[in-house]
């Protein structure tokens, strides 16, 4: 069973669930998808809400129509996402990945692809902390309200993947 098919932006996308992910992809290998173009991951969560979920994106083609067939199921980092590699022989690197970037499970434990053997966290994932917005300005033009000329005209917010104030002083605050 492929899913429930979607359409949008012209790209059909067939959301099947985890159970199916395996003979959704072994089906469309089999009818002549036999061209691997991509798979990726999406963090689907919120950075600390409970359960984090990740969108799974696989996009094969069939070269005989040049149509291509976009499958999307959702896992979460306790769930283990059947590999499609045995079918595509470039699905390896793509799964290997999502594994270090997003912390997914895929088929058993790859090794690591980008990252060294120590590195700690899921760099791809909402909840991951970028210490080097922390610890270095802006090198953007500034915010209305923070040069001092104007009232600030919206409410000042820091940039994704900076964590609230407790997680340490900024470098110019460290400064004045």
């Amino acid at each position: 069973m492929t899913g429930t098919p979607k359409t949008a932006f012209g790209q059909t996308v067939h959301h099947v669930e985890l159970a199916g992910w395996l003979d959704a992809a072994t089906r469309h290998h089999d009818e002549g998808c036999v061209m691997f173009d991509w798979l990726g991951v999406e963090d689907a969560g919120r950075p600390g809400a409970a359960g984090q979920r990740h969108a799974v994106f696989l996009h094969v083609i069939d070269p005989r129509t040049r149509e291509g067939v976009m499958l999307r199921t959702e896992v979460t980092t306790e769930d283990v996402l059947p590999s499609v590699a045995h079918l595509w022989k470039g699905a390896r690197w793509h799964e290997r990945e999502a594994a270090e970037m997003f912390g997914i499970t895929v088929g058993g434990e790859p090794e690591h692809l980008l990252l060294p053997d120590s590195f700690q966290g899921h760099p791809l994932r909402k909840d991951f902390v970028l210490a080097s917005r922390v610890v270095r300005p802006w090198p953007g033009r500034l915010e209305p309200g923070e040069d001092n000329t104007s009232a600030p005209s919206r409410r000042r917010t820091a940039p994704p993947g900076v964590p609230d104030p407790s997680w340490g002083p900024r470098r110019e605050e460290e400064q004045s």
